[in-house]
């Protein structure tokens, strides 16, 4: 039973890492271990933001499976359920308030870390103001506007939205060493790539003459989420000089743990990396991770390093095949739920995956939206009945919909979606609904989710 150590990265995209051929030295830590791990260049997160995204990666099914993504029903089996069932310590630590223990992501865990509960001084300011005034009054619609209002116009964040890679790293670490002799499993969640964009100086001067101050970037990602449109070429050119220099930040951090890692526990950890989904920089006329499932947000950067040399797969995988490849490195035994397949099968003649479907919902509206990607083709159909296709062959920028050229794939990939909303119908489940705190919904309007 070896230990496993599983890390993921908020909003990374595949293409802005060195081992993708990204032309910027964002990875150069994380690409030496790519360079002699498993690496899987065609994988692809079945959703296009955290929340549906992370049932896959962490129970091996579908978003909308049991119930949805609003919390972790009962019937998925975590990955880290599964590993502590097999003896293994277990611990997890992170900052997105929707993989907190509130939706059940703690569920497996020994110990664990959301920073539920530790919100910094100014948070716990502007939840001061939140707790003890009329939410509906004049007064706290004032200082509200004040809080939105400074962050907008000096760039002095109120507030932050998650915890720093270095502190991620530090707790993590401390846990490390306080275990015995394994076996265990580790996953750490680094928030950093996720705007807002602030990333240390000496990190920004990699990839640009002057570095920006926290105020300026901060006020820069107020105009990108609230007027995209107005963004110039320049400012853009800024954002992207900023996201590629977190992905350095965390390359760092990253191998930090990892070296650590092995100095205390040996040279036997079995380490993952991956991440939840990519960020749009004006590919398709917006930013962020909207609901699309254009490649800038589905595809995402693989690799697992077990010690031994690996080889680079092109294969199309899906994150759903992860848990049922770190339970056999585990030696534990995947259960019925797990839908994904065991990626050392890449590396014989039973791989049979040929589509990764992504899915989304609205919580509140009901509206569903769907996407089938192939090798050479893309499906997506929202629940309105819109419907796009493109060939990725001939349109790997996803520009032209063909929806009208090729009716017979078009039927195809319609079947693989509707078969696929009949497995969905087959494990309807009720959660209820995930009651937060202010607190809480206010740091995730501070990331720009909506809660």
């Amino acid at each position: 039973m070896r230990d496993i150590v599983l890390v993921t990265v908020d909003s990374l995209r595949a293409d802005h890492v060195g081992w993708h051929g990204y032309d910027r030295d964002t990875t150069p830590n994380l690409d030496e271990r790519a360079a002699s791990a498993e690496t899987f260049q065609s994988a692809f997160s079945h959703a296009c933001s955290t929340r549906p995204s992370f049932p896959s990666i962490m129970t091996s099914s579908y978003a909308l499976e049991y119930g949805g993504f609003e919390r972790l029903s009962p019937k998925r089996t975590t990955i880290a359920e599964l590993f502590s069932e097999a003896g293994y310590e277990t611990a997890g630590f992170h900052s997105n308030l929707y993989l907190s223990a509130d939706f059940g992501y703690d569920r497996g865990f020994d110990r664990f870390f959301d920073s539920r509960s530790d919100p910094d001084v100014f948070a716990k300011l502007r939840q001061e103001v939140k707790t003890r005034l009329d939410s509906d009054g004049a007064i706290y619609a004032l200082l509200q506007r004040a809080f939105n209002a400074t962050e907008k116009q000096t760039g002095i964040e109120l507030g932050s939205a998650y915890v720093g890679a270095e502190e991620i790293t530090n707790r993590a670490l401390e846990w490390a060493r306080s275990t015995d002799d394994g076996p265990r499993f580790l996953w750490v969640h680094y928030m950093d790539v996720h705007h807002p964009y602030v990333p240390p100086e000496k990190y920004q001067k990699r990839f640009r003459d002057d570095s920006v101050s926290d105020r300026d970037a901060v006020r820069l990602r107020r105009k990108m989420l609230e007027s995209p449109d107005e963004i110039t070429v320049d400012e853009l050119n800024t954002l992207v000089d900023l996201y590629d220099a977190e992905i350095a930040y965390v390359d760092a951090e990253v191998e930090r743990l990892v070296t650590t890692l092995r100095e205390e526990w040996g040279d036997d950890p079995v380490f993952t990396f991956t991440s939840d989904h990519g960020e749009e920089f004006l590919d398709h006329d917006d930013f962020s991770h909207s609901a699309t499932f254009y490649d800038e947000v589905i595809h995402v950067p693989l690799f697992i390093d077990d010690g031994e040399p690996g080889s680079v797969h092109d294969d199309l995988v899906g994150l759903m095949d992860l848990p049922p490849t770190l339970a056999t490195y585990g030696d534990a035994e995947p259960p019925e739920s797990f839908r994904g397949t065991d990626l050392g099968c890449v590396e014989t003649d039973n791989w049979t995956r040929s589509e990764v479907i992504s899915e989304w919902s609205n919580p509140e509206s009901g509206d569903r939206r769907f996407s089938v990607r192939t090798d050479e083709w893309k499906y997506v159909r929202e629940e309105d009945g819109t419907e796009r296709l493109y060939n990725l062959r001939a349109d790997p920028n996803e520009t032209e919909n063909v929806i009208h050229d090729s009716p017979g794939k078009l039927e195809e990939l319609r079947d693989t979606i509707r078969d696929h909303q009949k497995l969905l119908g087959e494990s309807v489940d009720d959660l209820g609904e995930v009651t937060m705190d202010e607190e809480v919904k206010q740091r995730l309007r501070d990331l720009g989710y909506q809660e």
